[in-house]
């Protein structure tokens, strides 16, 4: 049981650090590319946005890469 318990707290632990580089990325430089309206949101906006960026991570890297605008 200890180890299932470990792997699952393995891919818990990569799937938090991989979104947050990805979170990081998408809401300073990748979300104006899905909505040009977040160029004028403030830092602060954007901060709040991380946690549910981290969480839904693989629906938006696939929508940034498919998406046309600049």
């Amino acid at each position: 049981m200890e180890i299932i318990i470990t792997i699952f707290l393995a891919f818990l632990g990569t799937y938090f650090a991989i979104g947050l580089l990805f979170g990081l990325y998408f809401i300073f430089k990748g979300a104006t590319k899905l909505d040009p309206l977040m160029k004028d949101t403030q830092k602060k906006v954007r901060i709040l946005l991380l946690p549910g960026v981290i969480a839904t991570w693989p629906f938006l890297i696939g929508r940034l890469f498919k998406s046309k605008t600049a």
